[in-house]
C-alpha cells in the first residue's frame, strides 16, 4: 500500500510575468502607452515595463503576468486586442539595441540626401540628434534656406 506524506512538503508557486502584445490601432500606439501607464498607476496594476517600437505598427507590447495584463486592457480606447501568446524576449531585442550609425556626419558638413522626398538636395548641417537618428540641414541651393530635419540613414556625405 502507497502512503503519502505530500502534507510535510512546502510548495512555493511561483508566478511568472511575461511579454505580452496588445493590438491597437495603427497610429494610436502612442496613446495606448499613454492610457496604460496611467490606468496601471491609477488601479495599481502590477506590471514592468510598456513598448513600442517604432517599427512595428499596431501593436504595444507589456511585460506582466497575464491576469494583469488582461486587467490593464480592459475597456482602454483604441484597444483591438490582447495576444495571449507570450511573446519571446529574443523577438523584441533588435527593437531594443540602438541602431548603430555608419555614417560620420559632423555640424557644417556639406552633405546630399540621397531618399525621401528630399532627395538630391545638397545642404549644410546645422544640427544632429544622435537619440533620434536625424540630421537638421539648410539646404544650398534655394534662395531663403529653411531648415530640414530628416533621418541621418537619407542622407551621405558630399
Amino acid at each position: 500500500m502507497y502512503t503519502s506524506k505530500v502534507s510535510n512538503l512546502n510548495f512555493e508557486v511561483k508566478r511568472i510575468e511575461m511579454i505580452f502584445a496588445i493590438r491597437t490601432i495603427v497610429g494610436r500606439e502612442e496613446a495606448v502607452l499613454d492610457s496604460l501607464y496611467n490606468r496601471a498607476v491609477k488601479n495599481n496594476i502590477p506590471i514592468k515595463a510598456l513598448m513600442h517600437p517604432q517599427e512595428i505598427k499596431g501593436y504595444v507590447f507589456v511585460e506582466g503576468e497575464l491576469e494583469n495584463v488582461k486587467e490593464l486592457v480592459k475597456g482602454v480606447v483604441n484597444v483591438r486586442g490582447l495576444i495571449t501568446t507570450p511573446v519571446n524576449v529574443s523577438e523584441l531585442e533588435k527593437f531594443l539595441k540602438p541602431k548603430e550609425s555608419k555614417i560620420e556626419v559632423n555640424l557644417g558638413d556639406i552633405i546630399e540626401v540621397v531618399s525621401g522626398p528630399f532627395k538630391d538636395t545638397r545642404g549644410r548641417v546645422t544640427r544632429i540628434d544622435t537619440i533620434k537618428r536625424e540630421v537638421t540641414i539648410e539646404p544650398l541651393e534655394v534662395s531663403v534656406p529653411i531648415p530640414i530635419t530628416i533621418p541621418i540613414e537619407f542622407v551621405k556625405n558630399s
